[in-house]
């Protein structure tokens, strides 16, 4: 883990009240994979600070979305939805400006070698991490299946943004887009498909995983990254610990990747 003021090199609204801000900071990705996560200070460093700047006071912790090659080195990118304070302030940063920031931390997914078809679920922002798996599992030459669900058309990520290769199955709860359902039908429907399965979204789309995954008495390989609420993203505030089946678990430094079975859903 390294800490340091990353650069923004552009910010912008995807759609909705989504965003995706890019960083130059390559001190802070170097090293890492998909699935692990940043922690940005989302607040005026204290030299640069025109209000209080410890307002808000606890970091943000942010999946790394998407890398690229830039001027000056790696770029990474975070996707975020502004739901407060601290997003607000971030989606509000211009080229140029820096932001204080440590990483990468956590567990990420693992890809098996002999896994040639992966399948990803995506529930609502939970897409953030999941691009930059496709991205690197097409560049493996590995067979991908992108489910993007969402309550409405409006908050599914384009699909254009996506490499060409993975196919893009969109569920959405009103029937604006793709199938009218839940992610966990799109699940179902290509889970003897797939020899390993990804997913990031919200609880109750675990559970709904998690149960058809006992139904079916199925032993496949599901990967799930777990969000919570962070102190400090490695492991001294305790802040983001949780019960699984082998005890308590902290989610920054045992996570954010578990075994969907693991967690006990």
């Amino acid at each position: 883990m390294k800490a340091a003021f990353a650069r923004v090199v552009e910010s912008q609204r995807l759609y909705g009240e989504t965003f995706v801000s890019w960083f130059a900071g390559p001190e802070i990705s170097q090293g890492a994979t998909p699935g692990q996560f940043v922690m940005l200070r989302c607040a005026e460093a204290p030299h640069l600070a025109t209000s209080l700047p410890d307002d808000p006071l606890l970091p943000r912790p942010m999946s790394i979305h998407r890398m690229r090659s830039g001027a000056t080195g790696s770029e990474w990118s975070i996707l975020y939805d502004v739901v407060g304070r601290g997003t607000r302030w971030l989606a509000s940063r211009q080229p140029g400006d820096a932001v204080y920031c440590w990483g990468a931390l956590g567990r990420g997914f693992r890809v098996e070698p002999a896994s040639q078809h992966l399948l990803l679920v995506a529930g609502g922002i939970g897409v953030a991490p999941l691009v930059w798996l496709a991205d690197e599992a097409v560049n493996w030459n590995k067979t991908v299946t992108l489910i993007l669900a969402a309550r409405t058309r409006e908050r599914i990520f384009p699909p254009a943004m996506l490499p060409p290769q993975v196919e893009v199955v969109a569920m959405t709860a009103d029937g604006t887009l793709g199938e009218r359902g839940l992610a966990t039908k799109a699940f179902s429907d290509y889970l003897d498909w797939c020899d390993q399965a990804f997913a990031c979204g919200p609880n109750a789309m675990f559970e709904g995983m998690a149960k058809e995954l006992k139904n079916r008495r199925s032993q496949k390989s599901v990967q799930v990254l777990v969000e919570e609420r962070m102190g400090c993203g490695t492991g001294i505030c305790y802040g983001c610990a949780i019960e699984s089946r082998k005890g308590m678990r902290l989610v920054c430094k045992d996570g954010p990747q578990f075994d969907l079975r693991e967690i006990g859903l």
